[in-house]
């Protein structure tokens, strides 16, 4: 009868795993760009025309019926109010353009480093048990 030290079963096994680097994108914000809006002011100056009545006085001495009001004088004459044009400025917001904003996005390569680790079986073998060890070849090494 033969001693088999690991149990019933003479094939032992073991299991021989390597980190593999897995890269994948995520989007995060890195800053933000910002629009505003300034109003700026500038002087407008323009020439525009405007009426104004002139009229010619004469001092006379009042009477006693003279009521303060617009009448006709006895000599035919009128005594009446003296009026000006006033200029009225309004101001209005026209829309005048549009600002378009697009964003774009460039694509850039960019080089990843990092330190895999892999476990390495390693052998040991008595030299009274070397000629009864026999090792086959490894697979190649995937991508």
């Amino acid at each position: 009868m033969t001693d088999v030290p690991y149990g019933d079963d003479p094939d032992l096994e073991v299991v021989r795993r390597e980190e593999e680097l897995e890269v994948s994108k995520r989007h995060r914000e890195v800053g933000r760009a910002r629009i505003r809006k300034v109003v700026e002011e500038h002087p407008f100056e323009d020439v525009v025309q405007r009426g104004i009545e002139h009229a010619e006085l004469e001092v006379v001495p009042a009477n006693e019926a003279d009521s303060g009001e617009i009448e006709e004088l006895p000599d035919g004459s009128m005594s009446i109010p003296v009026f000006e044009e006033r200029l009225v400025v309004e101001k209005r917001l026209v829309v005048r353009e549009r600002v378009l904003v697009r964003k774009r996005v460039e694509q850039r390569d960019e080089r990843v480093a990092a330190d895999l680790r892999r476990e390495v079986v390693e052998v040991d073998v008595d030299p009274e048990a070397a000629d009864r060890l026999h090792v086959a070849a490894p697979p190649p090494d995937g991508p």
